[in-house]
Formats: structure tokens, C-alpha cells, sequence
């Protein structure tokens, strides 16, 4: 039977790269959105196209009710899933003193708790499947070694490290490995219109940006079978920035 993969946030971007990469390797995959369906399944369309298996889930990480039952039911109706990817996130980037409340709640509830709230209702069946298992979190540079205007940002990145890297001791003797990739500068429409590119390729040793798909490269090494004695890790792609 061709094993399962949960890509968070896979509608476009880094997200939909992983998805198509896994897809590629022969994983069927399930695609997640928050509120881009049309564009998930345009990505469905294109594994399918692939020859591999597809749906689209629909809810919004930060909410825990939501998530518990939308997967509940795909894992009762599908089976537990191989591996998971953990990419949905977002920003809300500006200088700490004007950071908002709501600024700071809204990025740690999706990009923080949504590691709670993806994960904690698919671990169990993945563990009763006696089997090899993957989880990858999409972290960032930002996560490692911080950034100006990103207090939020870098510390729910940063916390996704440490809450993978103790899910990882957990997990161990039961073959489930628990890895985080940090994207460094990366080409997506996430990236804001004023950050200043030509300032932060001086700091990149590769002077350039990276690519969507270099991260998906990176997250395919990790959910495959020659990954199965690397766990509690954190790969960097980020040009040689860190």
C-alpha cells in the first residue's frame, strides 16, 4: 500500500513544492489549505497528473477544534498517515513596540500551536501503525538565529524547534523521526515587498535566493527511508546565510 503524507499550507509556495516533490517520490499525498480550495486542488490536479492520489483538507491550523475533527475523520476514513509536514504559517512582521496583541497571538497560535493541533490528533494512529513514520516542520532561519521586525516570527519558529527536537526523544524507539528544515531567503510570494533583497544578499554566501523547490528537495531526503537515522535535527537551506 503507497504511504500517505499531510503537507500543511500546500496550496502554493514552499507548501505546494513539497507536496508535488513527495508526489514525485511516490507518496499519495493529502493537501491542506485554509482558504485557498481553488488553488489546492489545481495542486491535486497536478499529482494526480503524476499518477499518485490526492485530497484536499480544509481548515484553519490555529483552530484546534477543527483540526482534531477534520482529521479524525480522514485518518478514520483513510488510515494514519506515514508522515506529516508541518509548512502552514505565516507573519505579521513590524518593529516590537508597535507589535499588536493580536499581531503576536494570531502568528503564535498557527505557527506554534498548530504543531499541537496538526499533530496531536494523527500521532497516536501513526504510532499504532507499528511502522516507520515522518514528521518535518517547516521552521526558518529566523527561527535560528533571529530578526529584526520578527519578534513573533522568530519565536514561534524557534519554539517549533525546540517542540520537535523533544517530540523526536519521544518518538525514537519507535522509528518515527522528527526533523525541521529552516529555509533561509527564499523566492515566494510570502516574501514581503519591502524586505530589502539587495541588502540581504550581501549577508549570503551563494548570493542568491533560494527556491521552493530546494526546500521540497530537502524535506524529500528527510521523509524517506535513507533518513531513518537522522532525528532531532534542524536543516539549514539558506545559502551559507547561517
Amino acid at each position: 500500500m503507497t504511504e500517505s503524507v499531510l503537507v500543511t499550507g500546500s496550496s502554493r509556495g514552499i507548501g505546494r513544492a513539497i507536496a508535488l516533490r513527495l508526489a514525485q517520490a511516490g507518496y499519495d499525498i493529502v493537501l491542506h489549505c485554509r482558504s485557498g480550495r481553488a488553488e489546492a486542488e489545481a495542486v491535486q490536479v497536478e499529482i494526480q497528473a503524476l499518477g499518485r492520489n490526492a485530497r484536499v483538507l480544509q481548515f484553519d491550523v490555529s483552530d484546534r477544534s477543527a483540526c482534531k475533527t477534520i482529521l479524525d475523520a480522514d485518518v478514520e476514513t483513510h488510515g494514519a498517515y506515514y508522515g506529516v509536514v508541518l509548512n502552514a504559517g505565516l507573519t505579521r512582521d513590524g518593529a516590537f513596540p508597535a507589535l499588536s496583541e493580536d499581531d503576536w497571538d494570531v502568528v503564535m497560535r498557527t505557527n506554534l500551536d498548530g504543531f499541537y493541533n496538526v499533530l496531536h490528533p494523527v500521532m497516536m494512529p501513526m504510532i499504532r501503525r507499528r511502522a516507520a513514520g515522518r514528521v518535518v516542520c517547516i521552521t526558518s532561519v529566523s527561527g535560528l538565529i533571529g530578526n529584526r521586525g520578527q519578534v513573533n516570527y522568530s519565536a514561534s519558529k524557534a519554539g517549533l524547534i525546540g517542540a520537535a527536537k523533544a517530540l523526536a526523544i519521544e518518538l525514537g524507539k519507535r522509528k518515527i523521526t522528527v526533523n525541521c528544515v529552516a529555509p533561509g531567503l527564499i523566492d515566494t510570494a510570502m516574501l514581503d515587498e519591502n524586505v530589502p533583497v539587495e541588502e540581504l544578499m550581501k549577508m549570503i554566501p551563494a548570493q542568491r535566493m533560494g527556491t521552493p523547490e530546494e526546500v521540497a528537495s530537502a524535506v524529500n531526503f528527510l521523509m524517506s527511508a535513507e533518513a531513518g537515522y537522522i532525528t532531532r535535527q534542524v536543516l539549514a537551506v539558506n545559502g551559507g546565510l547561517c
